[in-house]
This record gives C-alpha cells, structure tokens and sequence, in this order.
C-alpha cells in the first residue's frame, strides 16, 4: 500500500544482553541493568523510534532522539498517482498502519512519533509511563491531546485515553490489533473523506480486553502548524500539550517559522497551561463517574492535581 523510505541509525545493544534480558521479564531492557520495572526509562525499553512523515524535515527531531538512546528511523510516505485525492487524514492513517506493521514484528514496544513532534530534554530518561511486565498494554500516548484518566495503579500507572496520535508507544499486541482497525476501516471509509479515526484507538484496543496508558505530563509538544482541514470541519485547528515534563529540546515550528518568536511561543504555551487547568477544574481531564466509582479516589484526584503544579511551562 505504501513504498517506505527508511533511514536507519545506530543500533545501540548486543543481541547477547536482549536474549538475557528477555529470559527476566516480558520486554528487554536496552543497556540497563539492576533496575527495577518502576525506575526504567523510555531508552531501556522502546525497541525502535518511527518518524513518520511525508515531505517534512525530521533532521532535528531524529537527531534528537538519537541522543536520547533511542534507535531511531524516517518512514516517508512517497505520493501515488492513486493519492492524489485522498484526505489528509487518510493519509496519516495510511503512514500510521505502515508503522505498525513494522512494529507488530518487534519483541519489544515501538515509539511512534509524527514528524511536527517536540521532545522534552531528557525524553529517553524520563520513566516509562506504564508497566513493561504487564501483558495487556495496548499503546501509551506521550504526548495527549483532549485526554482523560481511568484508573491509577499502585504503583503510579495512569490509565486512560487520548485522542492524538503525535507520539505514543505501542506494544507488538497493540500494533497487531491497530493493523485489524486500520484495515476495517479502510473497507468502510472513503478515503477522500475526512475522517477522526484517531479518535476511536482507545475504544477499539479495550474492546479488545488491552489497556492504554498516559503519563504524568506531556513528554513532548505537538510543534505543528494550524491544521485546516481540523477547523473545516468544525474542530479546533490546532492543539497542544497542557502541561509539560520538562523544557522543549528545540523550539517548535509554530515558534519559529520566520524566526525564532518567543512571545508567540510563551503565548501558546500559556493558551494551553490554561486550556489543561480548565479541563481538570470542569472534570474533563477527571471525570466525575469515574471519580465516584473508583476504589481509590483520593489516589486519581492526587495524580490530576499534582500533574498541574509546579510544571515546566
């Protein structure tokens, strides 16, 4: 369906410390060792990083995540003749079901990023935001757009939705059952109409008894332009993330067009710390049924709050 220009780096573990690894827990760690699954970091347990993009510049981001340990490759989606009336939504689900193809063949889960994507400093350090042990991971978004939380395990773990799809990691059992989704509705969609199908990834993969995580805070910005095909059909054109993990590893594109403009980027940012608080005060972010039927309210209500205090802007 599609021909993938893959650009590959540095690999950066021996097959001897994976194959040992993996007889320890259900995914191997990548260069770490006497950690427990509560202190590992996004590098010692993503297998591969995908970029996908079309004609965008990745230089920056890919080398961005190389440095953060991250085993990192472009997918570029190269036009068709038979593309050229295909929604941009379509697409990016086109480029996205390319992704996870490669990524249901891993042993490990995947990193998936778009290519308007903005890592925080230190992205391959900050904690893995869900249990690597745990067998019924489906995806776990990084960056969250209009997200929510369901549940928080014993151990920090938030479960719960979003609905973009910038940056997330996905298990091979998660990639696999993305494939089913994608190709179900490729059978039902025109693909010259718009379509929200990332909005129903939540729904499909607990249909299918897997569970989807997100983290404490945004490890990374949506960098993107406003997106006008999202504001013609009655949607908001852009989105951002509410609360970052830590400062941005380089400045957005939104920020930095015609040059670096500061004042439009603290602007944004300061638009969307607003916009995350307001989700949280309304109980968007926490709704209130799932607040009253929880066996553990106190410990969703503390996870909603703390995430808005004291954050990197």
């Amino acid at each position: 369906m599609l021909e993938l220009g893959i650009k590959s780096k540095n690999y950066f573990n021996s097959q001897a410390t994976l194959e040992k690894f993996i007889e320890e827990c259900k995914y191997p760690r990548r260069g770490s060792k006497n950690k427990t699954f509560t202190s590992l970091q996004i590098a010692d347990v993503i297998g591969r990083a995908f970029i996908i993009a079309y004609k965008e510049q990745t230089n920056l981001l890919e080398s961005t995540l190389i440095k953060e340990g991250l085993q990192c490759e472009v997918l570029r989606q190269k036009h068709q003749p038979e593309y050229k009336n295909f929604s941009p939504s379509y697409l990016c689900l086109l480029n996205h079901l390319s992704a996870w193809k490669l990524a249901a063949r891993e042993t490990q889960p995947t990193l998936i990023v778009e290519a308007d994507f903005v890592p925080v400093v230190g992205l391959g350090k900050l904690p893995l935001p869900f249990n690597p042990y745990q067998t019924n991971v489906g995806m776990c978004w990084l960056y969250t757009c209009a997200s929510q939380i369901y549940s928080i395990s014993a151990d920090g773990y938030a479960e719960g939705s979003s609905v973009s799809t910038v940056a997330y990691i996905v298990t091979p059992q998660g990639a696999d059952k993305l494939i089913k989704f994608a190709e179900e509705l490729i059978q039902q969609s025109d693909p010259n109409a718009y379509s929200t199908w990332d909005t129903y990834l939540d729904n499909f993969l607990r249909h299918h008894h897997l569970k989807n995580y997100i983290p404490f805070r945004n490890y990374g910005e949506h960098g993107g332009l406003p997106n006008l095909e999202h504001s013609r059909h009655g949607l908001s054109k852009t989105h951002r993330a509410d609360v970052l993990y830590n400062q941005l590893a380089f400045m957005p594109m939104y920020a930095s067009k015609a040059g670096v403009d500061y004042f439009n980027f603290f602007l944004v940012r300061l638009q969307a710390r607003i916009k995350g608080i307001a989700r949280l005060l309304t109980g968007k972010f926490l709704r209130l049924p799932v607040l009253k039927r929880s066996r553990v309210p106190a410990r969703l209500a503390n996870f909603a709050i703390r995430r808005q205090l004291f954050p990197s802007i």
